[in-house]
């Protein structure tokens, strides 16, 4: 009996393997939004959660946010340590990785989506005014403004979740959700903006 070849199936044949990942920013030590972001994260079911820095201090320039309670955000978050990537914001110290058990002071975190290269960071040192090495069609995720957004910029895209426990400029307490396009959703789960990056 003949040994028949085997057949490779190219990667865009292969079916699920695309990973959710949640992306979030800015809860300045709201243990009640940060509560809310959690449910969401076990409602979305995703694969990773993906935080955009200033995790426990509001930041001089903000008022308190709701339940500010730091050290209820350090408890929620140490439990799901190992599904959290992070890196670090403005309002970030050596001090907070003293208590989260996640790394939370990388200044940069690169991912791969649909042959693109995902540059994750806060958004106070790389930001549209100052770009990191990024080529043709790569992605720029900041968080810091506490603005959603999501634009071309020249010739890469520039993708902001906004802001959970501090939104500003009227817009929504708010996550992504990235899977096979970019999905803006208030804390509630309420779809209100999607985006595709054609290929």
């Amino acid at each position: 009996m003949k040994n028949e070849p085997k057949t490779i199936k190219k990667p865009e044949e292969v079916k699920g393997t695309t990973m959710k990942i949640m992306i979030a920013s800015d809860i300045h030590g709201s243990a009640f939004y940060c509560n809310k972001m959690l449910e969401a994260y076990k409602r979305e079911k995703a694969d990773k959660l993906l935080l955009l820095g200033d995790i426990l201090y509001h930041g001089p320039r903000n008022d308190l946010p709701r339940e500010y309670e730091p050290k209820r955000v350090i408890e929620m978050l140490n439990q799901i340590k190992d599904e959290i990537l992070c890196v670090r914001g403005n309002c970030d110290t050596e001090v907070d990785q003293m208590v989260l058990e996640f790394p939370v002071l990388a200044e940069y975190c690169i991912l791969y989506w649909n042959s693109r290269m995902v540059f994750a960071t806060h958004g106070h040192k790389f930001n549209p005014s100052n770009l990191p090495m990024l080529k043709k069609g790569d992605i720029l995720l900041n968080g810091h403004t506490h603005i959603p957004a999501f634009n071309k910029q020249g010739e890469i895209y520039y993708v902001n979740p906004g802001s959970v426990s501090i939104p500003k400029e009227g817009s929504a307490h708010s996550y992504i959700i990235l899977e096979d396009k970019f999905t803006f959703k208030s804390l509630e789960g309420e779809v209100y903006q999607q985006e595709e990056i054609p290929e």
